[in-house]
């Protein structure tokens, strides 16, 4: 599916890739992790074909900078930073459906159940929109075509808990057909999307290890968090993940998304001093 060998890119004297061999397949999901600096966004980027670089770089056979128009139809991409684009975002998608050849309703569909206010934003520019309606917009735009590889940097860092557990649903329907490569500086945060992670430091590969397959996308938790008193803080903060309290703010509840099971618990910690108790189990499926 993806193939890089040998592959070498430099900026004037600074080496940014020194050697990457790497081969991904198809149902592979990639957590590739590292540092900031240590190449992430430049193999992305040699691999949607935007540098010229030392090497082979291949996708489903095709090299990316040759085959740009190809590689790209077939190419999900979901930026870490949203470009500053000052086009209406009704003409964004519409232009994004032309080139490669999708249903722009698709991508509208996928914008809206991960929670974009359509009708109010329809006219408006797409810089002008918050980071979170952006990226809500750039996923629709990536999951609303017609690909079999999803490449995501820092793909939910924007979105609100209720919106992640749409992405992550949307991401379990794509198990099976698609590869997927998913850039973060931690692992923690990527951890229960992935089946195998890729770790690079200074431009070359440290780790290229599969890991256990074991979280369902689409799963659900219940959840019951008691503390050993009331803290404003913590009201605030465990709301915005849509939960509820039971009067006196000590006892809540409410779900999570199985695969933002260690990004909750990381909220959790930081009131670590006022944790009574934590109660966490799979949700039945209807």
């Amino acid at each position: 599916m993806i193939r890089f060998q040998n592959l070498r890119k430099s900026f004037r004297r600074t080496v940014v890739l020194d050697g990457i061999d790497l081969e991904i397949g198809l149902g592979d999901r990639v957590a590739l992790v590292g540092s900031n600096g240590a190449g992430k966004t430049t193999l992305i980027r040699c691999l949607l074909g935007e540098y010229v670089c030392q090497g082979t770089v291949e996708v489903t056979g095709r090299d990316p900078r040759r085959n740009r128009r190809e590689v790209l139809r077939r190419v999900g991409f979901v930026p870490q930073l949203p470009p500053p684009l000052k086009m209406p975002v009704e003409d964004l998608v519409e232009f994004a459906a032309r080139v490669c050849e999708s249903d722009p309703a698709r991508m509208f569909t996928i914008a809206e159940q991960l929670g974009l206010p359509l009708a109010d934003i329809r006219r408006r520019s797409f810089v002008k929109l918050s980071g979170g309606e952006k990226q809500k917009l750039l996923i629709g735009i990536a999951l609303g075509r017609d690909c079999d590889v999803l490449v995501m940097d820092e793909p939910a860092a924007n979105l609100d808990p209720e919106a992640r557990r749409v992405f992550f649903g949307l991401l379990a329907e794509r198990l099976n057909h698609s590869t997927m490569i998913i850039s973060s500086h931690r692992l923690d945060e990527v951890a229960t999307l992935v089946n195998r992670v890729v770790e690079l430091d200074q431009g070359r590969i440290t780790l290229s290890d599969h890991v256990a397959d074991r979280v369902d996308l689409a799963s659900l938790l219940e959840c019951r968090v008691t503390l050993t008193r009331a803290s404003d803080a913590f009201s605030k903060s465990i709301r915005d993940w849509g939960f509820s309290g039971n009067g006196d703010g000590r006892t809540w509840t409410g779900t999570v998304a199985g695969p933002d099971r260690l990004r909750f618990l990381g909220v959790l910690s930081r009131y670590a001093a006022l944790l009574g108790g934590i109660d966490m189990k799979e949700a039945k499926h209807e």
